[in-house]
């Protein structure tokens, strides 16, 4: 067979590929090998720097994280996917950070969690794949175990990775979820996208916190996201002032990005915001309960922070606020509560509104 036969029938098997994964809802798909030599190389340097803070589990299983033939025997090629998440109905982000007694929440927790939906969908992809391509095994993954997502991203062209370290596509910026697929069927590779940041410093002059201590490198020590939902200590007090009134993750590196203005619409309704979480009150949600917060967070991400968090970081909210008698009161009503990681951050914000008395 000559190599022109050869390309052809590579072409086609990959329109293929792409064509069954919009039966599912992606927006994209990509195919990489599973050499990840330059990322490993990568991940070992930032974890050597401790920028990984307390998520130890970026430290275990060895290399499986970046040899994909380790952690899934057989694997030779990764199928990667991309699902745009940005909810078209949701409030205005900049105009909800600027409002200090609303609460904002990262974009793409607004609506249900995608773990679920993205693994459900993956999982009829590979299936699809399976009966249409017999003999193949596969194992998917969103976000779920030791797999080096944007890396597999990268190298399968589904966009490039930006200096705030998320990946980038020219056509859709970067509001979309990954997935993928380790399989043993020797597909045809899609091939890597050069970086078009040029010299854009956007979402470094922006950062909050200034987690992003060098293009490409974030210290997730400082980065608000980490600190609102992988911390599960005392947020240090050093952040807190910067961290405004987020309460679950940070978009602002994002919002910045010259290249969202070509994020695409999400065409999934479980990713529409829910419960009025894309423009709330501080207050109305301070006072829930955990009955509450477990009830109207049912199928949310954000229930994973628990609830002991969950307040913590609205009270670190709630200290950055403009004073007012309701803000007051409903931060003594919390001045006792069980949990001493919640009354540390209560007592924090009180002396930050004594502090705005004495000032003002």
């Amino acid at each position: 067979m000559s190599e022109t036969n050869t390309a052809s029938e590579d072409g086609v098997l990959l329109e293929q590929l792409q064509e069954w994964a919009k039966l599912y809802g992606f927006q994209e798909l990509g195919v990489s090998d599973i050499d990840l030599s330059k990322a490993e190389q990568s991940l070992a340097k930032w974890l050597q720097a401790k920028f990984h803070g307390e998520m130890d589990y970026m430290e275990r299983h060895g290399k499986k994280r970046s040899r994909p033939g380790e952690l899934v025997a057989g694997t030779v090629r990764v199928i990667t996917v991309r699902m745009d998440y940005w909810p078209e109905a949701a409030a205005d982000a900049w105009e909800v950070i600027a409002d200090d007694q609303k609460g904002f929440i990262s974009r793409y927790a607004l609506g249900r969690d995608y773990h679920k939906l993205m693994r459900k969908r993956l999982s009829k992809l590979a299936e699809k794949i399976q009966s249409e391509l017999a003999g193949t095994a596969f194992r998917v993954f969103c976000d779920s175990a030791p797999v080096m997502e944007k890396a597999l991203a990268e190298k399968s062209g589904l966009g490039w990775l930006g200096k705030h370290s998320n990946i980038l596509n020219r056509e859709h910026g970067s509001y979309f979820f990954l997935g993928e697929i380790y399989t043993d069927l020797p597909l045809p590779l899609t091939q890597a996208v050069s970086d078009h940041c040029g010299s854009c410093t956007a979402c470094i002059d922006i950062c909050p916190t200034q987690a992003i201590v060098e293009p490409y490198v974030v210290d997730a020590r400082r980065c608000i996201s980490y600190l609102t939902i992988e911390l599960r200590s005392a947020i240090p007090e050093l952040f807190r002032p910067m961290i405004g009134n987020r309460i679950y993750g940070c978009d602002d590196c994002q919002l910045v990005c010259p290249w969202n203005k070509f994020a695409q619409v999400t065409e999934e309704s479980d990713y529409l915001p829910r419960h009025g979480l894309d423009s709330p009150q501080l207050i109305a949600l301070f006072l829930w309960d955990e009955a509450t917060f477990l009830s109207r967070l049912e199928g949310s991400p954000i229930r994973r922070i628990g609830y002991e968090c969950w307040l913590r970081n609205i009270a670190v909210a709630l200290g950055n606020a403009a004073s007012n008698d309701e803000i007051i009161s409903a931060l003594n009503s919390r001045r006792d509560h069980s949990s001493e990681l919640i009354k540390e951050h209560v007592e924090w914000a009180l002396l930050q509104h004594e502090n705005k008395e004495i000032e003002g």
